[in-house]
């Protein structure tokens, strides 16, 4: 699909076919969070931003006048583009975090999953996980931009729930990820891909992935797809996320289903952060009313066939956003904060794990003239072992997933899906069964997602050769 074929309304195609036959969807939109749970907290969004947002944004760092007319001179040759690997984006704007690591944020909330493969009731086991699926975007809030992983990259993460998560870069060109997690109650597999439109001050990014999640106790198979994004006031103004459009979870062993409508948000703040919608039935009938707003909470209320609140029952909270840190800087979570610490990390952490990432780690320090010659460094480094690899008519090879010859639809675009192939717990399983027990350093750990070739050797034998 082209990009001047995708809607970032979500409301055309394959969106309204959907929706157009979910019967009581309408009863949706006027049952908003507005009427149930009341405004509160409105602040202004200025679409377009202003010159007042644009110094406010500057103050905290995040664009000097001189730093925003030359990035604007240098984008507006690709306004209508996509954009996802094109450009070369200055550190000013990035979090020191990486794609990979934005992945595991979807593992803070995952004791929904655990009460999910719990429940006996079918349509509430989708209540649970289509708040598990909403929980993320109170991170996607965040105006910071993750660092591109590095081909070849991993990000592992345990200690968390009992789960045991890795991603991998599998592709540089398109950029993809793929993710697998597990513990005892479900497994978790993503290819991560996203489609980009640059419209000058804003930026519509579209979720080319898919998203399977497995039940253990009762062999359930659920499906989501997510609405786009888009930032605003990318350049100029106060930078601003909205996720405007629906998201819908599908139930692949019985039909059931779950669709959600994120609001997208007017003028003056009105709409931002609402979803609404419905957990319904294979026949397409409403059983379970979702309300919430997804940087707050999540409830939910039986409901009749014409989508109203049952007599006698009450709109239950089923999850609400865990404290956060007062005045952080780049509006991290508790979570989000042990995602870049060694605290989450297993024992002989692989050495092409983000955490290692010398430009991520250094942003982290506030070294930002680092990060930035750091980042440069990598960069060149990627092209060289491509450059390496392609003189020698290799392929890379991801190491803990297989391309799987499958091909998946997507509203956006077809997907080529690729598997977790279980080597990774084979190598946990001999790594935790050995007597290695030192303590993470991550000075004695260079970063090397390197797999085709040693690219610090390979520079050295040059250098001799040259003598």
């Amino acid at each position: 699909m082209s990009s001047g074929d995708e809607n970032p309304a979500a409301g055309g195609g394959f969106f309204s076919a959907i929706t157009s036959s979910i019967k009581g969807w309408g009863t949706a939109m006027h049952k908003s969070v507005n009427g149930l749970l009341g405004y509160e907290g409105l602040e202004v969004i200025n679409p377009e931003g202003s010159t007042e947002d644009a110094e406010a944004e500057a103050q905290r760092g995040r664009w000097k006048q001189e730093d925003r007319d030359s990035y604007w001179k240098m984008m507006n040759k690709y306004i209508g583009a996509d954009v996802t690997s094109l450009v070369t984006l200055p550190v000013i704007i990035f979090e020191p975090m990486t794609m990979l690591q934005k992945m595991a944020e979807l593992m803070e909330y995952t004791h929904l999953l655990n009460m999910a493969d719990e429940c006996e009731d079918p349509y509430m086991r989708l209540a649970y996980m289509s708040s598990w699926a909403v929980s993320v975007y109170f991170a996607y809030q965040r105006t910071w931009k993750p660092f591109n992983p590095i081909l070849g990259e991993t990000y592992e993460m345990v200690n968390h729930n009992g789960i045991t998560f890795i991603a991998e870069q599998v592709s540089h060109h398109p950029p993809m990820s793929a993710g697998h997690a597990e513990n005892e109650h479900f497994t978790y597999d993503i290819t991560s891909k996203v489609k980009t439109k640059f419209l000058g001050n804003s930026l519509e990014i579209y979720p080319v992935g898919r998203t399977r999640v497995t039940l253990k106790k009762s062999g359930t198979v659920l499906d989501l797809v997510p609405p786009p994004t888009k930032v605003n006031n990318l350049i100029f103004g106060r930078t601003w996320i909205d996720s405007p459009g629906e998201m819908i979870m599908t139930n692949l062993t019985t039909g059931d289903k779950v669709l959600l409508y994120f609001q997208p948000c007017g003028w003056f703040g009105a709409g931002r952060y609402e979803v609404d919608g419905y957990v319904y039935n294979a026949a397409e009938e409403p059983k379970i009313l979702m309300t919430g707003k997804w940087n707050e909470s999540m409830s939910f209320q039986p409901c009749d066939q014409e989508g109203e609140p049952l007599p006698g029952t009450d709109l239950k909270e089923i999850w609400r956003v865990a404290a956060t840190p007062e005045n952080d800087k780049y509006q991290y979570t508790y979570f989000a904060h042990k995602i870049n610490s060694f605290e989450t990390a297993p024992k002989k952490l692989l050495a092409s794990d983000s955490r290692l990432r010398p430009d991520r780690y250094a942003l982290e320090n506030g070294d930002m003239s680092k990060s930035g010659a750091e980042k440069a460094s990598l960069e060149e480094r990627q092209r060289e072992e491509k450059r390496n690899r392609e003189a020698n008519s290799h392929q890379f090879t991801p190491r803990w997933f297989n391309i799987s010859g499958e091909v998946s639809p997507t509203p956006w675009g077809d997907l080529e899906v690729y598997e977790y192939n279980g080597k990774y717990s084979e190598h946990r399983v001999m790594v935790d069964s050995s007597e290695v027990n030192e303590e993470l350093d991550i000075n004695s750990i260079e970063f090397n997602p390197w797999q085709y070739v040693d690219l610090k050797k390979l520079s050295n034998i040059k250098k001799e050769q040259t003598e």
